[in-house]
Protein backbone atom coordinates (compact mmCIF):
# COMPACT_ATOMS: atom_id res chain seq x y z
CA UNK A 1 0.00 0.00 0.00
CA UNK A 2 2.92 2.13 0.91
CA UNK A 3 4.77 1.84 -2.43
CA UNK A 4 1.64 2.87 -4.37
CA UNK A 5 0.81 5.52 -2.33
CA UNK A 6 4.54 7.16 -2.86
CA UNK A 7 3.95 6.24 -6.74
CA UNK A 8 1.08 8.30 -6.84
CA UNK A 9 2.11 10.95 -4.36
CA UNK A 10 5.44 11.25 -6.51
CA UNK A 11 3.39 11.35 -9.90
CA UNK A 12 0.36 13.91 -8.85
CA UNK A 13 3.05 16.54 -7.04
CA UNK A 14 5.71 16.13 -10.25
CA UNK A 15 3.24 17.22 -12.28
CA UNK A 16 1.73 19.91 -10.39
CA UNK A 17 4.86 21.38 -9.84
CA UNK A 18 5.38 21.30 -13.63
CA UNK A 19 2.13 22.41 -14.31
CA UNK A 20 1.49 25.56 -11.37
CA UNK A 21 5.02 26.53 -10.75
CA UNK A 22 7.00 25.62 -14.48
CA UNK A 23 9.67 23.13 -12.73
CA UNK A 24 10.58 20.46 -13.53
CA UNK A 25 8.60 16.57 -12.74
CA UNK A 26 11.54 15.88 -10.48
CA UNK A 27 11.66 18.61 -8.49
CA UNK A 28 8.10 17.48 -7.28
CA UNK A 29 9.24 13.54 -7.13
CA UNK A 30 12.47 14.82 -5.10
CA UNK A 31 10.57 16.78 -2.87
CA UNK A 32 7.62 14.00 -2.04
CA UNK A 33 10.69 11.48 -1.22
CA UNK A 34 12.14 14.20 1.34
CA UNK A 35 8.57 15.14 3.02
CA UNK A 36 8.09 10.88 3.89
CA UNK A 37 11.60 9.37 4.28
CA UNK A 38 13.55 9.36 7.50
CA UNK A 39 14.17 13.24 7.50
CA UNK A 40 10.31 14.45 7.33
CA UNK A 41 7.69 12.23 7.99
CA UNK A 42 9.47 8.61 8.29
CA UNK A 43 6.90 6.98 6.61
CA UNK A 44 10.13 5.75 4.59
CA UNK A 45 12.37 4.75 7.24
CA UNK A 46 15.94 3.41 6.90
CA UNK A 47 14.40 -0.66 6.92
CA UNK A 48 12.40 0.12 4.08
CA UNK A 49 14.55 2.26 1.71
CA UNK A 50 17.09 -0.94 2.18
CA UNK A 51 14.43 -3.11 0.98
CA UNK A 52 13.72 -0.84 -2.13
CA UNK A 53 17.54 -0.86 -2.96
CA UNK A 54 16.96 -3.21 -5.44
CA UNK A 55 14.42 -0.87 -7.56
CA UNK A 56 16.62 1.79 -7.17
CA UNK A 57 19.61 0.07 -8.27
CA UNK A 58 16.97 -1.29 -11.68
CA UNK A 59 16.40 2.70 -12.30
CA UNK A 60 19.65 3.55 -12.39
CA UNK A 61 20.65 0.82 -14.25
CA UNK A 62 18.00 1.57 -16.79
CA UNK A 63 18.75 5.76 -16.63
CA UNK A 64 22.39 4.32 -17.22
CA UNK A 65 21.86 1.78 -20.06
CA UNK A 66 20.33 4.94 -21.98
CA UNK A 67 22.95 6.88 -21.50
CA UNK A 68 25.92 4.45 -22.71
CA UNK A 69 23.33 3.57 -26.00
CA UNK A 70 22.99 7.23 -26.82
CA UNK A 71 27.03 7.93 -27.03
CA UNK A 72 28.24 7.68 -31.03
CA UNK A 73 31.59 6.58 -30.63
CA UNK A 74 31.73 7.61 -34.45
CA UNK A 75 31.11 11.26 -33.53
CA UNK A 76 34.18 11.56 -31.10
CA UNK A 77 36.45 10.22 -33.76
CA UNK A 78 34.99 12.45 -36.36
CA UNK A 79 35.66 15.63 -33.69
CA UNK A 80 38.41 14.78 -31.03
CA UNK A 81 38.14 18.34 -29.60
CA UNK A 82 34.92 17.45 -28.57
CA UNK A 83 36.23 14.57 -27.08
CA UNK A 84 39.06 16.86 -25.66
CA UNK A 85 36.15 19.31 -24.12
CA UNK A 86 34.93 16.23 -22.30
CA UNK A 87 37.78 15.12 -20.43
CA UNK A 88 39.16 18.56 -20.12
CA UNK A 89 35.65 19.63 -18.09
CA UNK A 90 35.62 16.28 -16.21
CA UNK A 91 39.45 16.80 -15.45
CA UNK A 92 39.43 20.58 -14.48
CA UNK A 93 36.06 19.87 -12.53
CA UNK A 94 37.65 17.36 -10.55
CA UNK A 95 40.95 20.18 -9.72
CA UNK A 96 38.62 22.31 -8.90
CA UNK A 97 36.74 20.84 -6.13
CA UNK A 98 40.27 19.04 -4.66
CA UNK A 99 41.46 22.52 -4.33
CA UNK A 100 38.75 23.58 -2.50
CA UNK A 101 38.59 21.05 -0.01
CA UNK A 102 42.20 20.95 0.83
CA UNK A 103 41.81 24.87 0.90
CA UNK A 104 39.03 23.58 4.25
CA UNK A 105 41.61 21.38 5.86
CA UNK A 106 40.25 17.98 4.43
CA UNK A 107 42.82 15.21 3.96
CA UNK A 108 44.31 14.70 0.25
CA UNK A 109 42.82 11.34 0.00
CA UNK A 110 38.92 12.24 1.14
CA UNK A 111 39.42 15.54 -0.58
CA UNK A 112 40.32 13.64 -4.06
CA UNK A 113 37.75 10.55 -3.28
CA UNK A 114 34.38 13.60 -2.63
CA UNK A 115 36.16 15.22 -6.08
CA UNK A 116 35.85 12.53 -8.19
CA UNK A 117 32.39 11.40 -7.36
CA UNK A 118 31.60 15.44 -7.54
CA UNK A 119 32.95 15.03 -11.05
CA UNK A 120 29.44 12.74 -12.67
CA UNK A 121 26.70 14.57 -13.66
CA UNK A 122 23.32 12.94 -13.21
CA UNK A 123 22.16 11.27 -16.17
CA UNK A 124 19.01 10.53 -14.73
CA UNK A 125 18.16 14.33 -14.39
CA UNK A 126 19.61 15.11 -17.93
CA UNK A 127 17.46 12.31 -19.37
CA UNK A 128 14.46 12.73 -17.90
CA UNK A 129 14.50 16.62 -18.19
CA UNK A 130 15.36 16.52 -21.77
CA UNK A 131 12.89 13.79 -22.12
CA UNK A 132 10.01 16.21 -20.56
CA UNK A 133 11.08 18.79 -22.78
CA UNK A 134 11.44 17.34 -25.62
CA UNK A 135 14.54 19.24 -26.60
CA UNK A 136 16.70 18.60 -29.20
CA UNK A 137 19.99 20.31 -30.38
CA UNK A 138 23.64 21.42 -30.24
CA UNK A 139 23.47 21.62 -26.11
CA UNK A 140 21.02 18.70 -25.22
CA UNK A 141 23.14 15.98 -27.17
CA UNK A 142 26.48 17.37 -26.20
CA UNK A 143 25.29 17.31 -22.08
CA UNK A 144 24.25 13.73 -22.56
CA UNK A 145 27.45 12.75 -24.13
CA UNK A 146 29.66 14.98 -21.67
CA UNK A 147 27.32 13.21 -18.84
CA UNK A 148 28.67 9.52 -19.89
CA UNK A 149 32.19 11.03 -20.40
CA UNK A 150 32.09 12.38 -17.07
CA UNK A 151 30.31 9.13 -15.26
CA UNK A 152 33.18 7.00 -16.43
CA UNK A 153 35.57 9.71 -15.43
CA UNK A 154 34.57 9.98 -12.08
CA UNK A 155 34.46 5.43 -11.73
CA UNK A 156 37.68 5.31 -13.31
CA UNK A 157 38.99 8.25 -10.85
CA UNK A 158 37.81 6.39 -7.85
CA UNK A 159 39.11 3.38 -9.10
CA UNK A 160 42.77 5.00 -9.39
CA UNK A 161 42.42 5.96 -5.85
CA UNK A 162 40.77 2.84 -4.09
CA UNK A 163 44.40 1.40 -3.36
CA UNK A 164 45.50 4.93 -1.44
CA UNK A 165 42.41 4.17 0.16
CA UNK A 166 43.04 0.46 0.86
CA UNK A 167 46.52 1.25 2.21
CA UNK A 168 45.21 4.13 4.24
CA UNK A 169 43.14 1.59 6.41
CA UNK A 170 45.74 -0.82 6.51
CA UNK A 171 44.92 -3.06 3.81
CA UNK A 172 47.63 -5.63 2.32
CA UNK A 173 49.18 -4.36 -0.89
CA UNK A 174 48.18 -7.56 -2.94
CA UNK A 175 44.39 -6.21 -1.92
CA UNK A 176 45.56 -2.75 -2.64
CA UNK A 177 46.96 -3.19 -6.10
CA UNK A 178 44.34 -5.90 -7.45
CA UNK A 179 40.83 -5.23 -5.86
CA UNK A 180 40.76 -1.80 -8.09
CA UNK A 181 41.68 -3.43 -11.45
CA UNK A 182 39.30 -6.28 -10.80
CA UNK A 183 36.03 -3.70 -10.03
CA UNK A 184 36.63 -1.54 -12.78
CA UNK A 185 38.07 -4.08 -15.81
CA UNK A 186 35.89 -6.48 -14.54
CA UNK A 187 32.95 -4.48 -14.65
CA UNK A 188 34.14 -3.23 -18.28
CA UNK A 189 34.32 -7.25 -19.39
CA UNK A 190 30.90 -8.35 -17.50
CA UNK A 191 29.19 -5.43 -19.68
CA UNK A 192 30.79 -6.22 -23.16
CA UNK A 193 29.94 -9.75 -22.22
CA UNK A 194 26.25 -9.20 -21.96
CA UNK A 195 26.35 -6.78 -24.97
CA UNK A 196 26.87 -9.79 -26.94
CA UNK A 197 24.50 -11.51 -25.13
CA UNK A 198 21.89 -9.21 -25.97
CA UNK A 199 22.84 -9.00 -29.73
CA UNK A 200 22.23 -12.56 -29.89
CA UNK A 201 19.63 -13.04 -28.74
CA UNK A 202 17.46 -9.56 -30.25
CA UNK A 203 19.13 -11.06 -33.99
CA UNK A 204 16.75 -14.30 -33.10
CA UNK A 205 13.79 -12.35 -31.62
CA UNK A 206 13.60 -9.75 -34.37
CA UNK A 207 12.82 -6.45 -34.49
CA UNK A 208 9.67 -6.31 -32.42
CA UNK A 209 10.24 -3.22 -29.97
CA UNK A 210 7.31 -4.89 -27.07
CA UNK A 211 10.01 -8.25 -27.44
CA UNK A 212 13.13 -6.20 -27.26
CA UNK A 213 11.74 -3.83 -24.35
CA UNK A 214 11.44 -7.35 -22.22
CA UNK A 215 14.72 -8.30 -23.43
CA UNK A 216 16.92 -4.94 -22.22
CA UNK A 217 14.48 -4.98 -19.17
CA UNK A 218 15.52 -9.04 -18.46
CA UNK A 219 19.68 -8.57 -19.36
CA UNK A 220 19.93 -5.69 -17.60
CA UNK A 221 18.09 -7.27 -14.16
CA UNK A 222 20.45 -10.55 -14.75
CA UNK A 223 23.53 -7.95 -15.17
CA UNK A 224 22.66 -6.16 -12.24
CA UNK A 225 22.65 -9.27 -10.37
CA UNK A 226 25.60 -10.64 -11.41
CA UNK A 227 27.84 -7.37 -10.81
CA UNK A 228 26.78 -7.20 -7.26
CA UNK A 229 27.20 -11.02 -7.30
CA UNK A 230 30.88 -10.58 -8.45
CA UNK A 231 31.26 -7.32 -6.30
CA UNK A 232 31.62 -5.05 -9.67
CA UNK A 233 30.34 -1.51 -10.04
CA UNK A 234 26.99 -1.80 -11.49
CA UNK A 235 27.03 1.83 -13.18
CA UNK A 236 29.85 1.07 -15.31
CA UNK A 237 28.99 -2.29 -15.68
CA UNK A 238 25.60 -0.90 -17.23
CA UNK A 239 27.27 2.11 -19.68
CA UNK A 240 29.51 -0.05 -20.79
CA UNK A 241 26.50 -2.33 -21.76
CA UNK A 242 24.83 0.22 -23.79
CA UNK A 243 27.31 1.67 -25.32
CA UNK A 244 28.76 -1.66 -26.61
CA UNK A 245 24.77 -1.94 -28.18
CA UNK A 246 24.76 0.63 -29.43
CA UNK A 247 28.20 1.22 -31.05
CA UNK A 248 29.06 -2.61 -31.91
CA UNK A 249 25.68 -3.75 -33.33
CA UNK A 250 27.18 -4.12 -36.84
CA UNK A 251 23.82 -6.15 -38.03
CA UNK A 252 21.32 -3.29 -36.60
CA UNK A 253 19.38 -6.05 -34.53
CA UNK A 254 18.24 -3.35 -31.59
CA UNK A 255 16.22 -0.97 -32.27
CA UNK A 256 17.18 2.28 -30.92
CA UNK A 257 16.30 2.53 -27.05
CA UNK A 258 13.01 3.57 -25.99
CA UNK A 259 12.04 3.30 -22.64
CA UNK A 260 8.05 4.75 -22.56
CA UNK A 261 5.63 4.09 -19.91
CA UNK A 262 7.70 1.66 -18.29
CA UNK A 263 10.87 4.28 -18.15
CA UNK A 264 8.39 6.70 -16.80
CA UNK A 265 8.01 4.13 -13.74
CA UNK A 266 10.91 4.02 -13.34
CA UNK A 267 11.90 7.30 -13.13
CA UNK A 268 9.35 8.09 -10.54
CA UNK A 269 10.30 5.61 -7.87
CA UNK A 270 14.16 6.72 -8.52
CA UNK A 271 13.60 10.26 -7.60
CA UNK A 272 10.80 9.84 -4.95
CA UNK A 273 13.54 6.82 -3.64
CA UNK A 274 16.31 9.40 -4.25
CA UNK A 275 14.82 12.19 -2.11
CA UNK A 276 13.97 9.74 0.78
CA UNK A 277 17.13 8.74 1.55
CA UNK A 278 18.65 12.60 1.26
CA UNK A 279 20.13 13.81 4.32
CA UNK A 280 19.35 17.03 5.23
CA UNK A 281 20.43 17.03 8.44
CA UNK A 282 23.98 16.86 7.52
CA UNK A 283 24.14 20.10 6.05
CA UNK A 284 25.64 21.57 9.46
CA UNK A 285 26.41 25.15 9.69
CA UNK A 286 30.11 24.70 10.30
CA UNK A 287 30.85 22.66 6.76
CA UNK A 288 28.53 25.39 4.97
CA UNK A 289 31.30 27.25 3.49
CA UNK A 290 32.84 23.81 2.50
CA UNK A 291 29.69 22.63 1.11
CA UNK A 292 29.16 26.02 -1.05
CA UNK A 293 33.11 25.93 -2.04
CA UNK A 294 32.31 22.26 -3.23
CA UNK A 295 29.25 23.28 -5.44
CA UNK A 296 30.87 26.44 -6.89
CA UNK A 297 34.06 24.75 -7.76
CA UNK A 298 32.33 21.88 -9.44
CA UNK A 299 30.65 24.63 -11.67
CA UNK A 300 33.29 26.78 -12.56
CA UNK A 301 35.72 23.92 -13.05
CA UNK A 302 33.20 22.51 -15.57
CA UNK A 303 32.58 25.76 -17.38
CA UNK A 304 36.46 26.24 -17.62
CA UNK A 305 37.25 23.10 -19.64
CA UNK A 306 34.17 23.85 -21.84
CA UNK A 307 35.65 27.80 -22.23
CA UNK A 308 38.72 26.34 -23.38
CA UNK A 309 38.41 23.61 -25.26
CA UNK A 310 34.51 24.15 -26.67
CA UNK A 311 35.64 26.54 -29.26
CA UNK A 312 37.76 23.99 -31.72
CA UNK A 313 34.92 21.30 -30.54
CA UNK A 314 32.21 23.36 -32.23
CA UNK A 315 30.64 25.19 -28.97
CA UNK A 316 29.82 28.48 -29.70
CA UNK A 317 31.08 31.23 -26.93
CA UNK A 318 27.56 32.00 -26.11
CA UNK A 319 26.13 28.84 -25.14
CA UNK A 320 29.28 27.34 -23.05
CA UNK A 321 27.61 28.77 -20.16
CA UNK A 322 24.65 27.23 -20.69
CA UNK A 323 26.18 23.86 -21.43
CA UNK A 324 27.92 24.40 -18.04
CA UNK A 325 24.53 25.18 -16.15
CA UNK A 326 22.65 22.06 -18.03
CA UNK A 327 25.53 19.94 -15.89
CA UNK A 328 25.38 20.98 -12.20
CA UNK A 329 22.57 18.34 -11.61
CA UNK A 330 24.29 15.80 -9.31
CA UNK A 331 22.35 13.17 -7.51
CA UNK A 332 21.32 8.97 -7.56
CA UNK A 333 25.02 7.68 -8.41
CA UNK A 334 27.11 10.23 -5.92
CA UNK A 335 24.52 8.45 -2.90
CA UNK A 336 25.19 5.00 -4.80
CA UNK A 337 29.13 5.51 -4.81
CA UNK A 338 29.08 7.30 -0.71
CA UNK A 339 26.91 4.09 0.20
CA UNK A 340 29.43 1.80 -1.61
CA UNK A 341 32.48 3.36 0.57
CA UNK A 342 30.07 3.34 3.31
CA UNK A 343 30.08 -0.63 3.24
CA UNK A 344 33.49 -1.41 3.34
CA UNK A 345 35.51 1.21 4.99
CA UNK A 346 32.40 2.63 7.71
CA UNK A 347 34.59 5.64 9.38
CA UNK A 348 36.34 7.30 5.96
CA UNK A 349 32.49 6.85 4.32
CA UNK A 350 31.01 8.38 7.08
CA UNK A 351 33.57 11.45 6.70
CA UNK A 352 32.88 11.11 3.26
CA UNK A 353 29.13 11.90 3.44
CA UNK A 354 29.02 14.53 5.42
CA UNK A 355 30.55 16.88 2.90
CA UNK A 356 29.52 14.58 -0.79
CA UNK A 357 25.92 14.11 0.98
CA UNK A 358 25.18 17.37 1.59
CA UNK A 359 26.21 18.80 -1.48
CA UNK A 360 23.72 16.38 -2.99
CA UNK A 361 20.32 17.53 -1.00
CA UNK A 362 21.40 20.78 -2.52
CA UNK A 363 21.77 19.93 -5.93
CA UNK A 364 18.79 17.69 -5.61
CA UNK A 365 16.84 20.59 -5.83
CA UNK A 366 18.35 23.09 -7.67
CA UNK A 367 20.16 20.50 -10.33
CA UNK A 368 16.83 19.77 -12.60
CA UNK A 369 15.85 23.61 -12.26
CA UNK A 370 19.15 24.63 -14.12
CA UNK A 371 19.39 22.41 -16.63
CA UNK A 372 15.49 22.96 -17.57
CA UNK A 373 16.93 26.64 -17.64
CA UNK A 374 19.90 25.95 -19.80
CA UNK A 375 17.82 23.91 -22.70
CA UNK A 376 14.96 26.27 -22.70
CA UNK A 377 17.45 29.32 -22.51
CA UNK A 378 19.16 27.42 -25.80
CA UNK A 379 16.06 27.40 -27.57
CA UNK A 380 16.25 23.40 -27.74
CA UNK A 381 12.59 22.80 -26.22
CA UNK A 382 10.19 22.08 -28.32
CA UNK A 383 7.50 24.33 -29.12
CA UNK A 384 4.64 24.66 -26.33
CA UNK A 385 7.02 23.36 -23.41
Amino acid sequence: MLFGVLLALGLLTGEAVRRYLSLPRITGYVLVGAALGPEGTALLDGNALFELRLLVDLAIGLVVFELGSRVDLAWLRRNRWLFVAALAESLFCFLAIYAALWYFGFRPLLAAMAAAIGTATSPAVVLLVSSDLRSEGQITERMILLTAVNTMFAYLVVALLLPFLHLDQQADLGTALLHPLYVFIGAVALGAATSGLMMQVARWLGKDESRQFVLIVAVLVMTIGLAHGLQLSVAVTLVTLGLFARNFDRHHVLLPVRLGHGGQLFFVILFVLTGASLEFHALEIAAAAAVAAFIVMRFLGKALGLLIFGKPSGIPPGKVGLLAVALVPMSGLAVVMVRDTITVYPSFGRELAAVVLSAVAILEIIGPIATQFALRRAGEARPGQ
